[in-house]
């Protein structure tokens, strides 16, 4: 087996124990604290650890050029600054920023995708 063989393969365990968790915490928040020890009283640093680990992936993404990578990760963004937007929604809280978030980022998506059709 190759390293690069390797990889992918690693990173497929990475997607199962990934959506395990996604699946987990749709169906049941506390479940999901619980499973991965979260704490409520931490969230605002590990929010600051999101959005870190959001800088470092936008960073490789732009420097990698590629724009597949750049839409992917786009979606991903939109998909979370709408489901934010959704659950502070249901709790009658505001949502304007995470609409807004959302809607920056399905611009990407739209420019990069514009870009694939274009042959880039």
């Amino acid at each position: 087996m190759s390293w690069a063989s390797l990889a992918i393969a690693l990173s497929g365990a990475g997607v199962l124990v990934t959506g395990l968790l996604a699946g987990l915490f749709l169906r049941d928040p506390v479940a999901g604290m619980a499973a991965t020890t979260h704490r409520a009283e931490q969230l605002p640093q590990v929010m600051a650890n999101r959005y870190v680990a959001m800088l470092i992936l936008t960073v490789g993404a732009t420097i990698y050029g590629d724009v597949k990578v750049i839409a992917l990760l786009f979606v991903a963004f939109s998909y979370m600054a709408f489901h934010d937007a959704w659950i502070y929604s249901r709790a009658g809280q505001s949502v304007a920023k995470h609409i807004g978030a959302g809607v920056a980022a399905l611009s990407v998506v739209m420019v990069a995708l514009l870009a694939v059709g274009q042959g880039a």
